[in-house]
């Protein structure tokens, strides 16, 4: 099982190089992800954006645009339609979204004539490693489904187990985060939790082991469990770690990287392929990961049907 993202990137490098359009690329720490990442072999990159913009940003950082082939399209919509167009023909594996607005890129995946749709909930998913844990920390969703119903966080886990499975895991822990370790009426996610745990042990979520509702500290520290009393394979133990809204999972998201000091990487999953999301005031090792990341995953998807 891959416990670094060293590990990621040494695990994607074993394969021929992905490819991947950037979709609005004229940005200069974006264009320097994916020259990074054509550097350490992981993956080429098709440039669509403005070329009057790109050219000058490229001389700036030394990118040699011999390397990339460039689509000139300054509407930034229609950027985002060629990006995607271009991984639903196959011409390319997956795509990232560039200097735009999330929703731009997300309406172009869903278009119905050129997009990725696959009738399934889009939401984000974050992998995280956190100093002094033994383990990669995959959670979701702390960027996209504001306040998920029951039937969305069904679809949240799926997609969310996927890149656990792509992580080399075939059978994640998976918690599923409340206030609280009981049910309380008052509490709706306890409900749901506890719902959702009950549909894992009818076989109506396979591919993981969930356990819900547990509180943060008894589902990643086996000693809090334990002073809990609650015994179960993923108390303590926990390596997908399901928020119950955006808030929560918003907050939890950062304070593991600026408090915990976590390495991280994102990526939209939900589609027929992963959407590689960085955000701006992402690290250039985090966008590097993320790379790898959504490529990682790409994989995972030709084998595996993470979107039935």
């Amino acid at each position: 099982m891959i416990k670094t993202f060293e590990e990621i990137l040494n695990k994607v490098k074993q394969n021929k190089p992905a490819t991947i359009t950037l979709a609005v690329a004229q940005e200069k720490n974006l264009l320097s992800a994916v020259n990074n990442a054509y550097k350490h072999g992981i993956a080429k990159a098709i440039l669509v954006g403005n070329k009057s913009e790109i050219e000058p940003i490229a001389k700036e950082i030394g990118m040699d645009l011999s390397n990339f082939e460039i689509i000139d399209i300054e509407d930034k919509e229609k950027a985002c339609l060629k990006a995607v167009e271009l991984v639903q023909k196959g011409i390319a594996t997956l795509p990232m979204k560039g200097f735009v607005d999330t929703s731009v890129i997300l309406k172009a995946v869903l278009n119905k004539e050129v997009g990725l749709r696959t009738g399934r909930l889009l939401n984000h998913v974050g992998v995280l490693k956190v100093p002094h844990y033994d383990r990669l920390f995959v959670i979701s969703d702390s960027a996209m489904t504001i306040a998920p119903t029951l039937q969305e966080k069904v679809d949240i886990i799926k997609n969310t187990i996927c890149v656990a499975h792509a992580l080399g895991n075939p059978n994640p822990k998976v918690a599923i985060l409340c206030a609280i370790e009981k049910i309380n009426e008052k509490m709706p996610a306890t409900v749901e939790a506890a719902e959702l745990t009950k549909m894992n042990e009818r076989g109506e979520i396979t591919g993981c082991i969930v356990k819900g509702p547990l509180a943060l500290d008894n589902a990643v520290s086996p000693k809090a469990a334990a002073h809990k009393g609650i015994i179960h394979p993923v108390a303590g133990h926990a390596e997908v770690l399901i928020t119950p809204d955006i808030e929560a999972g918003n907050i939890l998201n950062k304070s593991m990287e600026y408090f915990g000091r976590a390495e991280k990487a994102g990526i939209i999953m939900g589609a027929k392929a992963p959407v590689i999301l960085t955000s701006r005031a992402s690290s250039d090792t985090s966008k590097l990961n993320s790379i790898a990341l959504g490529i990682l995953t790409a994989r995972q998807l030709e084998q595996e049907v993470c979107n039935g």
